[in-house]
């Protein structure tokens, strides 16, 4: 992500991050102003630990229970717990699932192949297996499904309480009604749906309902995340005008199988009648079709077709094809504008434009009609644009944020190409008094920036501490040594292999989840969605952090991006208030074809 730092500037920059948070929690700073972010600093079980931990100046681990709430989860039972979907995805999130919180009792994949790898796992990767979790002999105990409806037909059976849905883009809203009609609170893989009027009816009918809807944008459930944005919103980095983010990939290496590997693959003719092919390129979103997920649907394709796939090859490779994916932007982009979003106060964008295409895949190489490379640029509110109280709420009228300085914008860059992976991917959030830069969701960065006219004053090398203890505001100075210990370590290990999530917030979100169900369940079986006169949700303290109004606010960050760049028409599109609403019939997508 910092294209130019050296492993000694990388290390001066994480010890910075790390000093900067020991100093502002050590002068009852953190978390003052941290809007939409983590509980607050008063709460006791937050101060009291913040304090005994830091006051000798030790380097100590900040709770993710403590963090998010739930630190409370002592005496109550698993949530018996559903998995549909059992891909790439739906093998993180089994590798990462804590089964004190989550008991998975059932899958659900209509490919064989996803259903033999989610109790195998991998021999080395994330995603672990249900073997390699509760051990073979339990692990047999997990029913497998080969549909939804098979999988509802027992829940009750099963005491089935929650379900987690990893599937292809294009079920996602289906299939969450479906659970949901059928009384089970929903925990769904993001993107949330394929359209926004689509999540606007995922997040109303969980509110008719009174069920929890939870959408798994794990950056909301990370720990890094959250004390950078607790450092973040004390102002060290003076005023923020831009945050460059990108995630580039190189999947332009040719593809190679063996020849037993080849035997597994289909071959012949799909179900629309075009021939199963070899992806030409090496490529996670164009893998070959394989024989065994084939054989059932070639033998009775109207059961596919009436699941909305013309083919086996697009229900393999889903992200390829606009009817059942997003995109780079849906996959990649939203997970990184959900970061920006979080970082500037969840506050909604005011526009979009960009460039995308097909530009490297076509016929006889991997092609596909998703894009292959995009660029695209946001205009935010900066941090005086909406009126703020004292704590740093937005301060509302009518239910809308007052606007206060127009003139504050923040320009928010993303990027994403499959042909260089040169770059590690992240955000570098840029301010006038400093530079933090947050890399694969592992590692924090933290740079003052030089002062004119003085030596020393800043920049890649220099080391931080924060002064403003007393009733100033706090600032980094420039020390030629660090002192008082610094904060939490929240960075991975440097052992640790390169798919730990350990503070990606995949856990968290779902014992998050866990935890808001058995407080759903103590508070009378009823959620309530609606707000107060802050706006505020009634229940906040029992529904997920990335519930389906958030959710659906990532989602149009990403689906609208993706209207703006369109090929034949690239145009800036200004977003509009009511596409936010949920109540509103107003979508980007219907907005934007009138115009």
């Amino acid at each position: 992500m910092a294209l130019d730092l050296t492993p000694e500037q990388k290390a001066v920059g994480k010890a910075n991050f790390e000093q900067a948070a020991g100093d502002l929690a050590r002068a009852d700073k953190m978390g003052t102003m941290a809007t939409g972010g983590p509980p607050d600093p008063n709460a006791p079980d937050r101060r009291d630990f913040l304090k005994s931990g830091l006051a000798a100046g030790a380097v100590v681990p900040v709770s993710a229970a403590v963090y998010f709430g739930y630190h409370s989860w002592k005496g109550n039972k698993a949530v018996r717990t559903a998995l549909i979907g059992c891909g790439d995805e739906g093998g993180v999130l089994v590798g990462d699932h804590n089964p004190e919180f989550n008991e998975i009792v059932a899958v659900c994949d209509i490919r064989p192949t996803n259903l033999e790898r989610i109790y195998k796992g991998e021999p080395q990767g994330p995603r672990k297996g249900l073997n390699g979790i509760y051990g073979k002999d339990s692990a047999k105990k997990i029913k497998p499904y080969d549909s939804v409806e098979g999988l509802l037909a027992d829940a009750k059976k099963l005491n089935i309480e929650a379900v987690i849905i990893a599937t292809p883009l294009m079920t996602h809203d289906g299939i969450a009604k479906q659970c949901m009609d059928a009384g089970l609170h929903v925990l769904c893989e993001k993107l949330m749906a394929r359209t926004i009027g689509k999540c606007k009816d995922m997040t109303r009918y969980a509110k008719d309902k009174g069920l929890l809807l939870s959408v798994g944008h794990q950056r909301h459930y990370s720990t890094l995340y959250a004390q950078a944005l607790e450092v973040l919103n004390t102002g060290i980095l003076g005023d923020i005008k831009h945050i460059r983010a990108l995630w580039h990939r190189n999947n332009s290496w040719p593809f190679s199988a063996s020849a037993a590997d080849r035997a597994g693959f289909a071959s012949g003719n799909d179900i629309d009648g075009k021939p199963f092919d070899l992806p030409a390129l090496r490529d996670g979103w164009c893998k070959p079709v394989p024989a065994k997920d084939a054989e059932p649907f070639l033998k009775e394709p109207q059961k596919l077709k009436s699941l909305g796939y013309e083919s086996i090859t697009e229900l393999v490779r889903w992200r390829l094809f606009d009817k059942t994916g997003g995109g780079l932007m849906a996959e990649l982009g939203s997970h990184q504008l959900d970061a920006a979003s979080i970082i500037l106060g969840h506050v909604h964008p005011l526009s979009v434009q960009g460039v995308g295409g097909k530009f490297f895949y076509g016929p006889g190489k991997n092609d596909r009609q998703s894009d292959d490379g995009v660029f695209v640029t946001y205009e935010f509110p900066g941090r005086t644009y909406y009126k703020r109280d004292s704590s740093g709420h937005l301060v509302l009228q009518g239910g809308k944020p007052v606007k206060e300085n127009e003139d504050d914008i923040v320009v928010v860059t993303y990027t994403s190409f499959n042909t260089n992976s040169f770059e590690k991917y992240g955000e570098c959030v840029m301010g006038s008094r400093g530079t933090m830069v947050l890399e694969e969701e592992k590692d924090v960065f933290l740079f003052k920036e030089p002062e004119p006219g003085k030596a020393g004053s800043g920049g890649r090398d220099t080391k931080v501490t924060v002064t403003g203890a007393g009733g100033g505001k706090p600032a980094m100075e420039a020390t030629s040594t660090w002192g008082g210990g610094g904060g939490a370590q929240l960075s991975k290990s440097s052992s640790a292999p390169a798919w730990d999530s350990a503070v990606r917030g995949y856990r968290t979100e779902m014992e998050h989840f866990a935890f808001c169900l058995r407080e759903w369940q103590k508070r009378g079986g009823k959620v309530d969605y609606s707000k107060n006169e802050k706006g505020e949700l009634v229940h906040k303290d029992i529904i997920p952090r990335c519930h389906g109004e958030v959710a659906m606010a990532d989602a149009i960050l990403a689906l609208t991006a993706n209207i703006a760049m369109n090929r034949k028409n690239p145009q800036r599109i200004v977003f509009k208030d009511s596409w936010f609403e949920t109540d509103s019939p107003a979508t980007p997508e219907a907005d934007t074809q009138k115009a």
